[in-house]
């Protein structure tokens, strides 16, 4: 089953201002989404985007994009209706943003055993998956 990846440590992989956490994010997604055991969501690809060309050291527009074609060879889901309601529903029922619940849908649906993230309680279970901070 394999892992599912929020932006954020995506992100960390590779934001030059963040030196605490770009080494334990790289090997991350060394780990898992380069030997192929990993998975992302095209939100995630979208908000990489934006949020690396707004960094304190941001990504050139080539750059962001040469990362985005990188981690779109990762399996990446792409979101459909149920995902979409079944995040509204479990913002309510979580009381997380939707942004986040959507990324939980994703994960789940992807099959995943665990979330890379730090925007979720850390080792919180959610339909038999468990959330990870892996800067803690």
């Amino acid at each position: 089953m394999p892992p599912f990846f929020d932006t954020n440590i995506l992100i960390y992989s590779v934001d030059r201002d963040e030196a605490v956490k770009s080494g334990p994010a790289g090997e991350l997604v060394e780990t898992h989404l380069v030997r192929g055991n990993g998975a992302i969501s095209v939100q995630v690809l979208r908000e990489f985007y934006s949020v690396s060309r707004r960094l304190g050291s941001p990504l050139s527009e080539r750059q962001a994009q040469e990362m985005v074609d990188y981690f779109s060879t990762f399996r990446t889901l792409s979101e459909d209706a149920s995902m979409v309601l079944g995040a509204v529903r479990r913002t309510r029922a979580m009381s997380i943003s939707f942004w986040d619940a959507l990324i939980v849908e994703a994960a789940l649906k992807a099959g995943a055993d665990r979330l890379f993230t730090e925007d979720l309680q850390h080792g919180q279970i959610i339909e038999g998956m468990r959330v990870e901070n892996p800067f803690l």
